[in-house]
């Protein structure tokens, strides 16, 4: 057959309907099998796959490419559907009922041995996925996870455009302005000693659109942090960033709402449940003991101080006096042994906890815990009927300061209770989030960021430890899927936190100099949020880990197998930009024998 195309069809679009039509695929070799002299290959492309039905008898090709064709040739066939043989057709594939006899074979590329199985079934470790990403990508998981990052993408963008939107790219060379994670420093080459940033969000450039008169802006944005190592996050990400002028919180959560639909409709075919359900962030804190619950399931935290209010057990006594509080859950039937409960108080103590009760209700009412005898009948009765105990029932109680009888008891009821492999969606709003929360080093530090707009600016400057805030989250499954808030408009309003935060008004000049002057010019109240894009649809995928939705990620130490970054340079190049390694660096180096500046 004549033809100047590449590919007439996609493998994996082929059907009933196209028996009898000559056609061009183009692939990979997903697998090989000889029967009888015939060759039957699976030919991928990024549409599915084909079955190849190669004859050496009407030499499609020479002898030597077809006995040399291996796993992963890249190979061009032109030949003639047909159905497959009574008794073959394939049920499990969209192509299974057909079949490409091939005419002729042209190898484009061949390939050398694997360094890892591309079949799904093939345990292979993240590590030597992430150096061959490229083969991992040709994996069926990974394909379908990067066309359904894209297809959310594309669903983003939809409901921005149709809400008006106008998308707008804002620097990614910017001025370090401290807060939140470390910023990602670049060195000037022209202005020696000076740096750029990689901006850890867009937050104040689209800022300065809403002052610029764009109204209503969004953009896919690549954000930067330098942050510690931790699991299931990237020094790079990506976010659908959008920001509204003369908007409050109900314009910001009614578009989220809209963009949550259009996402799970594209993904999943479904409907999710409108309007999304919200919690306050103390409701959430008190019921569920985080920010982000995970509301696919009940095991609410309970408050038991009126249980024990006239106790004499003095562990629990003391910590009613001390002004902490004792909470417990219900972890239903758990039917563990000693050693198992053991391990709970274990590992509550790992958790912060001093300790941990347990309790198993038995019939009638009564209850098995090594603190029983400490407790009247009239505390553990009260105790049964607040968390709505029956029979067989294990009741988990932590008595001690509010922050961490919340910690503990929240990660407990996730390690109990969270369903496994649900494909469940329970999307929430966390509202009304203090201004600001405590910090690493005791002292007060923003919940969202320095620009969020306080509920009521008085109370802020009078009780700065508990004032809360206009910001929100967007949570889906126990993750936080992003942050937004109402930002201060007014510099008067923006000053009194900067005072409250410890920033002095020369502080605040250097860092914010150029934002605040534009705070004066007729600045529109606005606010606006940002989805992390991986993370929405890793749980909708069902995927447990982020890097699996991003085409090129990091490792969880941030480094990259496939590129070898980061990586060192050379003296010329430091040389240019006036930079210098620390000398205990240099030693550092030469102990490891890798010193690309020796």
């Amino acid at each position: 057959m004549a033809s100047q195309l590449m590919k007439t069809d996609g493998a994996g679009t082929l059907r009933a309907g196209d028996v009898g039509r000559d056609v061009v695929l183009a692939g990979w070799v997903a697998r090989r099998r000889d029967h009888g002299g015939v060759i039957f290959l699976d030919l991928r492309d990024a549409s599915g796959f084909a079955q190849v039905v190669v004859n050496p008898e009407d030499a499609p090709a020479s002898e030597e490419d077809l006995r040399g064709l291996r796993l992963e040739y890249c190979l061009q066939v032109e030949g003639l559907v047909r159905p497959r043989p009574e008794g073959t057709v394939n049920t499990d594939l969209p192509t299974g009922a057909v079949e490409v006899v091939a005419k002729t074979l042209t190898v484009l590329s061949p390939s050398d041995p694997l360094p890892f199985q591309l079949d799904e079934r093939a345990d292979v470790e993240e590590a030597k996925r992430l150096e061959y990403r490229y083969l991992d990508m040709r994996r069926s998981r990974m394909a379908e996870n990067l066309r359904a990052r894209s297809q959310a993408i594309k669903a983003m963008r939809r409901v921005m455009d149709d809400e008006g939107f106008l998308e707008v790219e804002t620097p990614t060379l910017i001025a370090s302005t401290p807060e939140g994670a470390r910023d990602m420093l670049v060195p000037s080459r022209l202005r020696k000693g000076q740096f750029y940033a990689l901006p850890q969000s867009p937050q104040l450039f689209k800022q300065l659109l809403m002052i610029g008169g764009v109204e209503r802006y969004y953009q896919i944005a690549k954000c930067y942090r330098d942050e510690d190592f931790r699991a299931d996050r990237q020094v790079e990400f990506a976010q659908l960033d959008f920001e509204g002028a003369f908007w409050g919180q109900d314009d910001v959560l009614a578009t989220l709402e809209l963009i949550s639909s259009a996402v799970v409709e594209e993904l999943r075919g479904e409907a999710i449940d409108l309007p999304i359900r919200r919690l306050t962030y103390q409701d959430a804190m008190a019921r569920f003991g985080t920010d982000k619950p995970d509301l696919r399931f009940g095991m609410e935290i309970t408050d038991l101080g009126s249980a024990f209010a006239s106790t004499e057990f003095q562990a629990f006594a003391g910590v009613l006096e001390a002004g902490g509080s004792i909470r417990g859950i219900n972890g239903g039937e758990l039917g563990l042994a000693r050693s198992g409960l053991d391990a709970l108080v274990a590992r509550a103590q790992e958790l912060g906890a001093k300790g941990l009760v347990w309790m198993v209700v038995e019939d009638g009412g009564t209850v098995r815990s090594p603190v029983a005898k400490f407790l009247s009948d009239t505390e553990q009765a009260a105790v049964v009927e607040k968390l709505g105990a029956g029979p067989g029932d294990t009741l988990l109680i932590v008595a001690d300061r509010d922050r961490t009888v919340s910690k503990v008891l929240g990660e407990l009821r996730l390690e109990i209770g969270q369903p496994e492999g649900s494909d469940d969606l329970a999307f929430a709003f966390i509202v009304d989030f203090p201004v600001f929360e405590v910090g690493e080093h005791g002292g007060l530090v923003p919940a969202h960021h320095p620009f969020t707009a306080p509920a009521d600016v008085d109370d802020l400057v009078a009780h700065p430890e508990t004032a809360l805030s206009r910001s929100y989250d967007l949570v889906l499954n126990g993750s936080e899927l992003g942050s937004g808030s109402v930002r201060i408009h007014d510099p008067g309003t923006q000053a009194k936190v900067f005072e409250v935060m410890g920033i002095s008004d020369e502080d605040a000049e250097a860092r914010f100099g150029w934002f605040l002057e534009a705070l004066r010019y007729g600045t529109p109240p606005h606010a606006g949020f940002a989805i992390g894009i991986d993370r929405m649809v890793s749980i909708l995928q069902g995927e447990p880990n982020i890097r699996e939705i991003i085409p090129f990620p990091k490792t969880q130490t941030g480094a990259d197998p496939l590129t070898g970054s980061p990586s060192r340079v050379t003296e010329d190049q430091l040389f240019e930009l006036g930079i210098d390694v620390r000398p205990e660096v240099r030693k550092a180096w030469a102990e490891e024998g890798d010193d690309p500046l020796a």
